[in-house]
């Protein structure tokens, strides 16, 4: 397994729309394995292949405490949401340090493909169905600041703007 490079807001690349899956075969298991990684050890929930370059339509995510319930969602599809939306705070691995609210239907029914091609639905609500919504959105070319304010995104670009200077100033050597 290896980790990841996560890309950053506003890193045009998070803007790339994911295409479907087509082959189950080791490749996309070793995809699975090394975004699994780069999450936990992101300290994330959900990861989409978007946020790694990965423009493949690719979803893991675990809930749990202890990284004991991995989830993987293939070619995921929301088959219908409920019209009761409810309000989340939201933060992303691709957009550090950066949380705010956010709307989404409060109850989704989504149809997927699990690591084996095998397809399977759920009912997802509460914590579950946001995140849910939050991956499928980066397969789809979308940031959650994407729902604020232009006001607040373009605060936000300013300072993921000067995060990324800063980090690439630390990486330079000092001259002599």
């Amino acid at each position: 397994m290896a980790l990841l490079k996560i890309l950053h807001y506003p890193d045009p690349r998070l803007r790339t729309v994911a295409k479907p899956v087509n082959e189950f075969d080791d490749s996309l298991a070793t995809l699975v394995a090394n975004m699994a990684q780069t999450m936990y050890e992101a300290v994330g929930i959900g990861l989409a292949a978007t946020q790694v370059n990965v423009h493949k339509q690719v979803i893991v995510m675990d809930l749990s405490e202890d990284h004991s319930d991995l989830k993987v969602f293939i070619n995921p599809v929301i088959e219908q949401a409920s019209e009761q939306w409810v309000t989340h705070q939201e933060g992303c691995l691709s957009v550090p340090g950066v949380f705010d609210e956010v709307s989404r239907p409060d109850l989704i029914g989504v149809r997927a493909y699990d690591i084996h091609g095998q397809p399977f639905e759920l009912q997802a609500q509460g914590l579950l169905a946001v995140c849910l919504q939050h991956e499928m959105d980066h397969l789809n070319g979308k940031v959650f600041v994407d729902y604020l304010s232009r006001l607040k995104q373009g605060r936000i670009k300013t300072k993921m703007q000067k995060a990324e200077k800063l980090a690439t100033a630390d990486s330079v050597p000092p001259l002599y």
